[in-house]
């Protein structure tokens, strides 16, 4: 078991590693508020790069054209009033979005809320778009280059392997059974493959994990050490976890008009996150690590005859009649 199964004649070594990634794709909307438009990577792709990992956006709720100024609340149990007297100036609670200014003025026709001095009009998140926003993001494609080293043996390789050149790269997507080594990955497949429904997940977003193993027996040829990739959902999607599930956040872009004066877009960006996690560790032969596992192993020949004496001489029911034949009594000839 040691020596074959656990290769205990090797000395290891942990994988040290780097990643950087690319998102391609190109999807239309066509939406009232935007009208025709055009999403390319600069515009899905929050930060443009990231350290092992990638957040593509696939779902949005834009407010336009904002400025500072006094606007009505959103409607809730703490902003909703009906007089003057039931706002209080300078309040800000943890959801508010700005500072009361103590006056109650029309949200709409049928409700008054409390004023405040915020970014006008205020963010409406209360209805998510379903379907999704950027359905299409399932067929972007995400290209993964993966350096890895380990130090102990010198020995370094990338994931794009020497046996592929420019023209397979430029076509391939990477099938489990046609094409395990290609690095492009389609973004449907990898949350198909994790057992997850891509245009559900897109709505409210979520954190998937590309998993990279190399597991290298490095007393074989190099070419024999190839990555071997896997993929799961890291965050949690049950009924048991209703509450905040998925991937969002806010970011703004900001515009001055011709008198100078500020606005800004913002969007609260859901989106799925892709983790590129890279473990694995490799192997080689090693005097040392052979004798010690060889000393061990003697070792435990010593170990099992004891074992053994005390099992048939204490355990076993014909235990007097062996201690008679493994023990010889003499009397003593002095006595």
């Amino acid at each position: 078991w040691v020596f074959l199964w656990e290769k205990g004649y090797q000395e290891t070594d942990s994988v040290v590693s780097s990643v950087t990634t690319k998102v391609k794709g190109v999807t239309l909307t066509n939406t009232s508020t935007l009208g025709a438009r055009i999403w390319d990577a600069a515009d899905y792709v929050i930060p443009p790069q990231e350290e092992n990992a990638v957040f593509v956006m696939t779902n949005a709720i834009l407010t336009l054209n904002q400025s500072q100024g006094r606007c009505p609340e959103l409607p809730d149990d703490e902003t909703e009033c009906k007089a003057k007297n039931d706002c209080v100036p300078g309040y800000v609670s943890t959801h508010s979005n700005g500072i009361q200014t103590g006056e109650c003025v029309p949200y709409n026709s049928s409700i008054k809320t409390c004023e405040v001095f915020a970014w006008c009009p205020v963010e409406d998140d209360y209805h998510i778009p379903k379907p999704a926003f950027l359905q299409e993001a399932e067929n972007f494609t995400l290209l993964v280059k993966n350096n890895i080293w380990y130090p102990k043996f010198n020995f370094s390789k990338r994931n794009i392997l020497p046996t592929i050149n420019s023209t397979y790269l430029k076509n391939c997507i990477y099938d489990s059974q046609t094409d395990p080594f290609c690095p492009i990955f389609r973004l449907g497949k990898i949350v198909e493959a994790a057992g997850q429904n891509f245009q559900e997940m897109a709505v409210e977003g979520g954190v998937m994990a590309v998993q990279i193993n190399w597991d290298c027996n490095l007393d074989r040829a190099a070419s024999h050490c190839v990555p071997k990739y896997s993929f799961r959902r890291l965050d949690n999607k049950d009924s048991a976890h209703t509450v905040s599930p998925g991937y969002n956040f806010r970011f703004a872009k900001y515009y001055k008009g011709g008198e100078g004066t500020e606005s800004r877009t913002l969007v609260k960006a859901y989106g799925i996150r892709f983790d590129i996690i890279v473990f694995g560790k490799a192997g080689k032969f090693n005097v040392i690590p052979t004798m010690i596992n060889i000393g061990s192993g003697l070792a435990l020949f010593g170990v099992a005859t004891v074992l053994c004496d005390v099992v048939v001489l204490y355990c076993m029911k014909k235990r007097y009649y062996y201690r008679e034949k493994k023990y010889k009594y003499v009397e003593d000839y002095e006595l």
